[in-house]
């Protein structure tokens, strides 16, 4: 049956996932990670039309903005820190067709790589643009429920809670 899912808020963690942490008063925007496949073109000697065979999945980056100044995120970012942080954002999705609320859930480590702040401008609210870049590790729940999972230092990739990558790392020795 066809239904159609909205979401509602989201909130941020930026480090531990606890309550010091929260975004939710000052969260305006969250984008998630792109998921965009890599294709290589080949020509076949032999063959007349080209195709494009699929060689892997581009890096995964984030971003977020957030209303107001954060003195907490500014030791995040890529200079002050050699270590990655962890990420986790909650959002509230709507089944429009049974008014049923569901939560999506994120998790990522990677480095705060940029900070961008607006122009002040007086009578507007002055934020800034952040950036999760070099992410290792990637995980996306939809309803309680594993929609994916990435691990760099694994080489784990699950899809629906399927790993993508047994055969290959099997066969190149892993796991």
């Amino acid at each position: 049956m066809s239904t159609m899912y909205v979401t509602e808020a989201v909130n941020l963690f930026c480090g531990n996932d606890d309550s010091t942490a929260s975004k939710h008063l000052t969260i305006a925007e969250l984008k998630l990670p792109d998921m965009t496949e890599m294709f290589a073109d080949h020509s076949p000697g032999g063959g007349r039309v080209g195709i494009e065979i699929g060689v892997g999945i581009e890096k995964l980056g984030a971003t977020f903005k957030l209303n107001g100044d954060d003195p907490q995120l500014l030791t995040q970012f890529g200079l002050g820190t050699r270590v990655s942080n962890n990420y986790t954002g909650y959002g509230s999705i709507l089944d429009k067709r049974t008014g049923r609320s569901i939560q999506l859930k994120t998790v990522m480590e990677g480095r705060l790589g940029k900070i961008a702040p607006d122009a002040f401008q007086r009578g507007e609210l002055k934020g800034h643009e952040y950036a999760i870049n070099s992410i290792m590790h990637y995980e996306l729940f939809f309803d309680g429920k594993e929609k994916f999972y990435f691990d760099f230092f694994t080489n784990a990739w699950r899809v629906d809670g399927v790993d993508q990558n047994a055969d290959l790392n099997r066969n190149i020795g892993l796991g």
